[in-house]
């Protein structure tokens, strides 16, 4: 039986969302919240530490990620985190969004090899808990990752998660298992799988072609189908009526904390990947679109009997 991991998104996978779908669903062995920035009064920003605090995480797996490429910010959030209780960090190599790449963060930080093998240096000789990397294979060319897999080899990594796509690709084209393969040949650490996994039928094509790896990290897919990590592990697939019924308690979870525009929003974000999962889910998802207001909303769940 394989570890799944459910990824981060910004923005969707909050701890309301983990908690619940923990809940509902089950079956994860960690959940990984949306990137950490270090700030510069050493504390978190409010949201992020509403994220991670430990009453908002209770009894559920989690695993905080830290963007940064400075050593001495990485390590006092780092500490801070030890400090709620975490016994693992992820850093965040991967991440693509122009506005981080251009600070160097995330996969921008990936063509500044002698910088990040600093970077590493510092961290893994004085992070007070293990650190696992999620990582691209490069900012431009596949061909960058043999060189990035030679630094990645001389720490003791707890788990490095591949998504193989460069930072160029974004989300596009198709992940690049010659290159997953190539890794898994040659790192020295645990390696785990992320990329386009969105449905039981991607799982199976990924175990054909590598029946040996463990660990697979899954993210939009499980926002589409939050019930794929169950099917995978079962071979049963998703009741849409269990799915209906965990819509419905995190639209309401999300009342609680924000007003209806905002919750709007959320419900908005999670319907782009959920649709697909419905009979007629395009005709639906034009309808959630066109919504103006939380009540239009929850009038369209209840013509579609949700």
């Amino acid at each position: 039986m394989k570890h799944c991991y459910f990824a981060p998104l910004e923005g969707i996978t909050t701890y309301i969302y983990r908690n619940l779908h923990h809940q509902w669903f089950g079956g994860m062995d960690k959940y990984f919240t949306p990137f950490v920035s270090p700030t510069s009064n050493r504390d978190f920003k409010s949201r992020a530490k509403k994220d991670v605090i430990p009453e908002h995480n209770r009894d559920i797996p989690v695993v905080p990620q830290i963007l940064s490429n400075r050593s001495d910010e990485f390590l006092y959030t780092a500490e801070r985190l030890a400090e709620y209780g975490y016994t693992e960090i992820n850093l965040n190599l991967g991440c693509p969004s122009g506005t981080v790449v251009s600070k160097g963060r995330g996969s921008g930080f990936l063509t500044d090899l002698d910088g990040m093998d600093r970077f590493l240096y510092d961290i893994y000789e004085n992070c007070p808990v293990p650190l696992s990397v999620k990582t691209r294979i490069g900012r431009y060319e596949p061909e960058e990752f043999s060189e990035i897999l030679k630094i990645y080899n001389k720490y003791p990594i707890h788990e490095l998660t591949i998504h193989p796509r460069v930072r160029d690709d974004f989300y596009k084209n198709i992940p690049n298992w010659d290159v997953f393969e190539y890794a898994l040949e040659h790192s020295t650490n645990p390696v785990c799988y992320n990329g386009d996994l969105c449905t039981f039928e991607d799982y199976e094509r990924f175990c054909e072609r590598f029946p040996t790896v463990d660990r697979i990290m899954i993210g939009r897919g499980l926002i589409g189908n939050p019930g794929l990590v169950h099917e995978i592990q079962t071979g049963e697939p998703v009741r849409l009526e269990e799915v209906s019924g965990f819509m419905w308690a995190l639209k309401e979870a999300y009342q609680e904390c924000m007003a209806d525009n905002p919750v709007l929003f959320k419900m908005k974000e999670i319907w782009v990947y959920l649709a697909e999962l419905y009979p007629q889910g395009e005709r639906l998802w034009k309808k959630i679109k066109k919504a103006r207001r939380l009540s239009d909303y929850e009038n369209i769940m209840r013509q579609w009997k949700f």
